[in-house]
C-alpha cells in the first residue's frame, strides 16, 4: 500500500510497490501454498466440525475438481453456487477454479425469478446447492422451475439433464445426505473422478491462464437487470493478497469470517487473503449469529475478524458481550457500508481490534481500491476509507472527466489489473462502465486529500447499501410495476441506525383502488429477495418533479427523513 508522504497537487494517486504482481492461476497457487505449509491449519468450519490442513484441504479441492471434470464440464463453463456458508463453498470455490471453471455465485437470498434470470443470464451448465437455508427451501424452489425432475430417476444424476426453463443447465448438485431425484449428491463427486480425470486436472494446469475468467458476480445496475461482472484469476488472487498484506497477515493468522462467500468480501477478503498468506480461514456458521462469532473468537483464538458495521454493532451491543474473551484479535476489516466512528473507535477499544483497516471498492474492481493501514493514525481509519492499493491508480473527475484539485469531490475512477474483464453477454454495459483509457467508472462520489487518503461522500446513482447488500431501486421498481393494482412507483434508500440505510417506496396507485402497504409488502414476500422488500411505504397522488419532469427523489427522501424523524450518518 502506498505509505509515503504525498502532497497532492490533483485528485489522482497510484499504487506504486516494490512487491510484484501474483502472476499464476488460483489452482497453482493453492498447489504452491500447500507445499509450502502442509501441515499449518487451512480451513475451520465450527458448525461442521471440520478443521483441515492445508494439505488436507488441496486433497478435497483435488477430489472435487475431478469429479466436476468427470461429469464432462469443460473450462469456460459456468456452474452455479446457491447456498450459505460452509466447508463445501470454500472447496468449491477453489475446485472450480482448478478446473477452469467459471463460478457463478447466487445470493442465498435469491427467489425464483431471481435465480431463472441469473442461471440462464450465463448459461450455467451446472447448479449447487444447499437443501434449504433460512426459511428458503431451494430444493423446492428448483424443483418449480423445473418440473422435469418429478420424473427423473434419483439413478440417473450424473446423466445430462434437459429442463425447458433453464436450458443450459445439464447437472444439478445438492449439499447433504438425503437423495433427490435428478440430482447428484455433493459428497459423491470424488468418486465419480477416475485416474484420467486426475490427469486431466494435471494437463489443465499447464494450460490454464492467470487472465481466465474464474468468478461471475451479480451486480444490479439503473437498468434494473442484474449484471454478471466477470473476474478473472489475476482480477481476484492479487486483490485478496494485497487485502491480506494491509492487514499484515502471516501463517500465525486466523481470520474469523462471518460474511457471506456469495459476496466478494467473504470469498476474496476472506477466502484468498488467507490463501495467499497460509492463514487459517475460520468459519464460524451458516450465516451470521452472534454468539458464534464470539465464540468461534475466543475458542479458536482469532487474531481477525471481519464484517459489516451492522455485524459489529450486533457484536458489542449483545448481552454477553464482556463474558467473552476477544483478547486474541487484531486485525480485520470492516466495509460493506459507511463506518460509523464510534462504532470503529468501540472496536478498536472494546474487541482489542488495534488494527482493524476500512476497505472500499466495488464487485466490479474485484473489489478492494482503497484500505486503511494497520499504522494508520486512528483518525484517518475512522474517517477515511485510506489510501490507494498496491498497483492500482484512482482519479477523481468533475462531469466534463476532468481530474479535480484535491478534496474537491467527483466521481472516482479505478484503472489497473482489478478491473473486471466486463459485463458477461453485455457489451453495452461493459462500454459504459469502461472507458476506452481502462477506467472503470464507479458511479460513487469521493475526495482525495493531499495525502492521498480517499472519502466517499455520496453515489451518482441512486444505490442503496442495506447492511452490507446492495440494492438498486430501479430493480425493485421494475418489480413493483408488475403488481396490477400499481400505476407508478419510486423507491429510494433514506437512513437507518442498524443497517446504514432502508428502502422507501412512494406508490400511486391505480385510479379507483385502495391498496394498502401490507398487500405490498405481500406481493413482494417470497418473489424478491428479503432486503430488498420496502421497510417504509407511502401511497401519493404524485411525485416531486422538475419544471422538466425530472423525479426529484433527493426531495422524497428529505421528506421521509423529517417525517419519520430520522438522523443520517455520513462520516465515513
Amino acid at each position: 500500500m502506498q505509505t509515503d508522504t504525498l502532497s497532492l497537487t490533483q485528485s489522482y494517486v497510484h499504487g506504486a510497490s516494490r512487491t510484484p504482481l501474483l502472476g499464476e492461476t488460483i489452482g497453482a497457487h493453492l498447489d504452491r501454498i500447500a507445499a509450502l505449509s502442509p501441515d499449518r491449519p487451512a480451513l475451520i468450519v465450527r458448525h461442521q466440525g471440520i478443521r483441515w490442513t492445508y494439505a488436507a484441504f488441496k486433497r478435497r479441492v483435488d477430489q472435487v475438481a475431478a469429479g466436476l471434470v468427470a461429469l464432462g464440464l469443460k473450462p469456460g463453463e459456468r456452474i452455479g453456487i446457491w447456498s450459505q456458508n460452509n466447508a463445501e463453498w470454500v472447496v468449491t470455490q477453489f475446485a472450480t477454479a482448478k478446473a477452469g471453471l467459471i463460478l457463478v455465485n447466487i445470493n442465498p437470498a435469491y427467489r425464483l425469478h431471481e435465480l431463472e434470470y441469473a442461471i440462464n443470464k450465463v448459461g450455467c451448465a451446472a447448479l449447487i446447492l444447499a437443501p434449504a437455508f433460512k426459511g428458503s427451501d431451494y430444493i423446492g424452489m428448483v424443483r418449480k422451475l423445473t418440473p422435469e425432475l418429478d420424473r427423473a430417476d434419483a439413478g440417473a444424476a450424473t446423466g445430462a439433464l434437459a429442463l425447458e426453463r433453464l436450458p443450459s443447465l445439464r447437472h444439478l448438485i445438492r449439499l447433504g445426505a438425503e437423495k433427490t431425484p435428478g440430482m447428484l449428491n455433493f459428497d459423491e463427486l470424488p468418486a465419480l473422478a477416475r485416474p484420467a480425470d486426475m490427469a486431466e486436472l494435471g494437463r489443465l494446469a499447464g494450460i490454464l491462464q492467470f487472465d481466465d475468467p474464474v468468478n461471475i458476480q451479480f451486480t444490479s445496475g439503473t437498468t434494473g437487470s442484474p449484471k454478471g461482472a466477470t473476474l478473472t484469476h489475476h482480477n481476484i488472487l492479487n486483490n485478496g493478497f494485497s487485502v491480506g498484506e494491509a492487514m499484515r497477515l502471516t501463517e500465525e493468522d486466523r481470520l474469523c469470517i462471518p460474511v457471506p462467500f456469495y459476496h466478494c468480501f467473504g470469498m476474496v477478503l476472506g477466502n484468498l487473503a488467507c490463501v495467499t498468506h497460509r492463514a487459517c480461514m475460520v468459519i464460524p456458521g451458516e450465516g451470521f449469529d452472534p454468539v458464534a462469532v464470539l465464540s468461534a473468537v475466543q475458542e479458536e483464538r482469532c487474531t481477525g475478524l471481519h464484517g459489516v458495521p451492522t455485524m459489529f454493532i450486533a457484536l458489542l451491543d449483545h448481552p454477553d458481550f464482556a463474558r467473552y474473551d476477544l483478547s486474541s484479535l487484531r486485525t480485520g476489516i470492516m466495509a460493506g457500508s459507511p463506518c460509523p466512528i464510534e462504532v470503529m473507535k468501540r472496536v478498536v477499544s472494546e474487541m482489542n481490534q488495534r488494527e482493524i483497516t476500512i476497505a472500499y471498492g466495488m464487485t466490479e474492481t474485484s473489489p478492494v481500491s482503497f484500505q486503511s493501514s494497520t499504522d494508520d493514525p486512528l483518525e484517518r481509519r475512522v474517517s477515511t476509507v485510506g489510501r490507494i492499493q498496491p498497483h492500482l491508480e484512482v482519479k477523481i473527475v468533475d462531469a466534463e472527466g476532468r481530474i479535480v484539485p484535491p478534496g474537491t469531490p467527483g466521481e472516482l475512477l479505478t484503472r489497473g489489473y482489478s478491473v473486471m474483464r466486463g459485463y458477461w453477454g453485455d457489451a453495452e454495459q461493459t462500454a459504459k462502465a469502461i472507458d476506452e483509457a481502462g477506467w472503470m467508472h464507479t458511479g460513487d462520489l469521493a475526495t482525495i486529500d493531499a495525502e492521498g487518503y480517499c472519502n466517499i461522500v455520496g453515489r451518482l446513482k441512486d444505490m442503496v447499501i442495506r447492511g452490507g447488500e446492495n440494492i438498486y431501486p430501479r430493480e425493485v421498481e421494475e418489480f413493483l410495476y408488475t403488481h396490477p393494482d400499481i400505476a407508478d412507483v419510486q423507491v429510494f434508500g433514506v437512513p437507518d441506525h442498524q443497517f446504514g440505510e432502508q428502502l422507501c417506496a412512494w406508490i400511486r396507485p391505480k385510479p379507483g383502488v385502495a391498496l394498502t402497504e401490507q398487500q405490498v409488502t405481500a406481493f413482494c414476500q417470497g418473489a424478491i429477495a428479503h432486503y430488498k422488500i420496502p421497510k417504509y411505504i407511502r401511497f401519493v397522488d404524485e411525485f416531486p418533479m422538475t419544471v422538466t419532469g425530472k423525479i426529484q427523489k433527493f426531495v422524497m427522501r428529505q421528506t421521509m427523513i423529517d417525517e419519520l424523524n430520522l438522523t443520517q450518518d455520513r462520516t465515513a
